[in-house]
């Protein structure tokens, strides 16, 4: 279970929302005046957060986690002095897209074609369309690009070649982002909207961009504190969006709780000798919680639901940096580049929105509704706990719904 740091180490980690708005090509972001300062996870020794937090009122910060032991070790004291390296490999190592697709029975092969994807990150990974086909050539994966028609990248107005800078610690996110959706739904087209901050005025004026250019999925891997009720950018009817749950434990955080998204929590994978041939519980990192601000909606209801307002999450998905995925990335800072093994609910969320593609259902969804009514379409995740609550379904395992994997995992696509 991950431990909390107290505020006061909080306070002095401020400083890391330069990793997060840094290792850019153009100097750091400022920071907004008024700063939250939410407790902060005490990640393995393994693992490094790719946008370091804590956030700023009005700013969002990736949920990517990047395994250090993988590939070239890297010295641990190295670690602040070479941006946070990663371990490193010529070759993938973590889960491929052919251990996805058993693990949650995805028919990726002959399903997605006509939908498109929309990836919704900060700032501009100018190396995504190249990394993204590194992978899927890697994988036997038809070729993704902008001449086939297949790939398009724009910025947060839907304009092409007119860029925000770069920024290595969200290209890493975007990174994983391309390459979850090339893995569980390569029939699928690719829209990245790129947003020319973190703010959260700029990521809402990137997925109202998304929905504006005919995305039939949005999935969205960042997040901060709860500040409000609803959001107009998020409330796309006919569109399923995705948003991961956060990486910092128990304590809903936006967009995630917004009740028009689906919010998508973390589970530990692993391979088992048993009839579905794999095996999950819940990740202890994953968020999850009772909302402050958002009402519970209808489909959350009966004695089960005992929060009284939104509970987070939804559905779940692999998350656990320790059972993580294989991703290229040839944009980090410094040796952060290569075959990097990721996870963080950033690994979820695109996983759910390109399974949302598979199914083809999207525009009979309302918001995150859908699964409550399908739930035998679901690997139900009936152990592990990601740390302690008023309500104990919110942050344990339970049969049937919970909070941390919400009604389960995909088993097909027949329940999204």
């Amino acid at each position: 279970m991950y431990q909390r740091f107290s505020r006061a180490l909080a306070v002095a980690a401020l400083v890391a929302l330069a990793a997060c708005s840094g290792n850019a090509s153009s100097g750091i972001a400022p920071l907004a005046p008024t700063a939250t300062l939410p407790s902060q996870p005490t990640l393995p020794s393994n693992v490094v957060e790719s946008c370091g937090g804590p956030v700023p009122t009005g700013y969002s910060r990736c949920f990517a986690l990047m395994r250090t032991d993988i590939g070239a070790p890297v010295d641990p004291s190295m670690r602040v002095a070479m941006g946070r390296p990663g371990g490193t490999s010529s070759t993938p190592a973590g889960y491929g897209p052919s251990d996805l697709r058993s693990a949650y029975s995805f028919p990726s092969t002959t399903a997605g074609s006509g939908q498109t994807v929309a990836i919704v990150d900060a700032y501009d990974d100018p190396n995504a369309e190249n990394d993204v086909n590194v992978y899927r050539s890697q994988f036997g994966i038809a070729a993704c690009t902008t001449a086939n028609g297949c790939f398009k990248k724009v910025n947060q107005n839907g304009v092409q070649g007119s860029y925000p800078r770069g920024n290595s610690s969200w290209g890493q996110e975007i990174s994983l982002d391309l390459d979850m959706v090339s893995a569980v739904c390569p029939n699928c087209h690719i829209l990245l909207v790129e947003a020319s901050s973190a703010s959260n005025s700029d990521l809402d004026t990137a997925v109202n961009t998304a929905a504006s250019l005919g995305a039939t999925e949005i999935s969205n891997s960042y997040g901060g504190s709860e500040t409000n009720a609803s959001n107009s950018a998020y409330d796309h009817p006919g569109i399923a969006i995705t948003a991961s749950a956060g990486d910092s434990g128990t304590g809903p955080e936006q967009p995630a709780s917004y009740a028009t998204v689906t919010a998508v929590g973390g589970t530990t994978l692993n391979k088992a000798s048993n009839a579905r041939g794999w095996s999950e519980t819940v990740w202890s990192g994953s968020g999850s919680g009772c909302s402050a601000y958002v009402a519970k909606p209808s489909w959350q209801s009966g004695s089960v639901f005992a929060c009284p307002n939104r509970t987070n999450n939804d559905v779940s998905a692999d998350a656990d940096p320790n059972t993580g995925v294989a991703v290229y990335d040839s944009y980090g800072s410094k040796r952060n580049t290569g075959w990097l093994v990721f996870g963080g609910t950033s690994v979820a969320s695109p996983m759910i929105a390109s399974a949302y593609a598979l199914a083809g259902n999207a525009s009979s969804v309302v918001y995150g509704s859908y699964p409550y009514s399908h739930t035998a379409d679901f690997n139900d995740v009936t152990s592990g706990s990601n740390g302690t609550c008023t309500y104990a379904y919110v942050c344990n395992a339970e049969v049937g719904y919970d909070g941390p994997t919400g009604v389960g995992t995909p088993n097909g696509v027949a329940g999204l």
